[in-house]
């Protein structure tokens, strides 16, 4: 397998996951190797991914992989059996591929959750499913709580919505533990898409870096590992049936993040502007109170330390 970087050490498994069979579901993506990295360690775990935006070499050593999408009957039926734990990582995650293909984008989000949770209902697993900030489209406050009225802008968003209602509703109607994680913006080693992810590859390759939009937006940037963590208290904490807010508490204007990456970098680029893409919002910040009250959730990684570490990755895989 090709590491992004070794196992962080600081990510602790609980002791009621140890000799624990997991599935990890898009576990050869972004999020879903990283935590199938840590599993891997304490675990019996397997992956399915059908690798549309995956890579099979992400996928540790020792963990069974199987090819195929979760709506697949043959790929995700054996790969769930006898599970204690479901990670349900997979689905389509960009916002402006949604808008282009919607019908694919609620195929593989909703169709794709509902399968999931079907076997875990079948093999009495717990769900933890990755939902997303984008169910909140534009707050009406910000920090957003959990509480906020859910109105997305994206049929990203209204996947997510869906997929996060299903997942509760499976533990209120058919006693199926499942916790949804709303990510706020991951970012983090081996990260290819995103704002970050393309800053970091511009500014070592010298290139200008382009912001979309005037720059003065914020985001709530949370580290892969942080990210991780929370998935692990997810599986084992008693609060379930919840959906619960995965990021820092901090948020971080896009001009800033592109000075501070630039600075890091050392890298003498321009930055430029372009128009923004549709259905973005503004300001998104997490308020992660409940997270930290009900699952013992920390995040320990600082935006600075996050970026340094990635650009130390890239420059050591060129």
């Amino acid at each position: 397998m090709r590491r992004d970087r070794p196992h962080d050490d600081s990510i602790t498994i609980p002791d009621r996951l140890h000799g624990a069979t997991v599935l990890v579901t898009g576990g050869a993506g972004f999020v879903g190797s990283h935590l199938a990295s840590a599993l891997a360690e304490a675990c019996e775990v397997r992956v399915v991914d059908d690798l549309s935006a995956g890579e099979r070499e992400r996928v540790p050593d020792g963990v069974t992989f199987v090819e195929g999408d979760v709506r697949e009957t043959g790929a995700l039926v054996p790969a769930a059996d006898g599970v204690d734990y479901v990670f349900h990582q997979a689905g389509l995650s960009s916002v402006p591929e949604s808008v282009r293909r919607p019908v694919e984008s609620h195929g593989r989000n909703v169709d794709g959750t509902l399968a999931v949770l079907e076997v875990a209902r079948e093999n009495d697993a717990r769900v933890v499913f990755a939902s997303s900030a984008a169910v909140y489209g534009r707050p009406s406050t910000v920090p957003i709580t959990e509480d906020e009225p859910a109105d997305p802008t994206s049929p990203y968003g209204v996947d997510k919505l869906s997929a996060d209602q299903y997942t509760r509703l499976y533990h209120e109607r058919y006693g199926v533990e499942t916790v949804a994680l709303r990510y706020f913006n991951v970012y983090g080693p081996g990260q290819s898409a995103g704002v970050v992810g393309s800053f970091v590859d511009r500014a070592r390759s010298d290139d200008p870096l382009t912001v979309e939009g005037d720059g003065d937006q914020t985001r709530d940037f949370v580290h892969v590992d942080d990210v991780v963590r929370a998935n692990l208290a997810a599986a084992t904490t008693d609060a379930v049936g919840r959906a619960y807010n995965v990021g820092t508490g901090e948020s971080t204007r896009i001009d800033d993040l592109a000075a501070t990456i630039r600075e890091l970098a050392d890298a003498d680029v321009a930055v430029r502007h372009a128009e923004g893409r549709p259905a973005d919002i503004q300001h998104s910040c997490a308020d992660i109170s409940r997270a930290r009250g009900r699952l013992g959730f920390s995040p320990m990684v600082t935006l600075e330390d996050g970026l340094a570490d990635m650009l130390a990755v890239s420059a050591a895989r060129q």
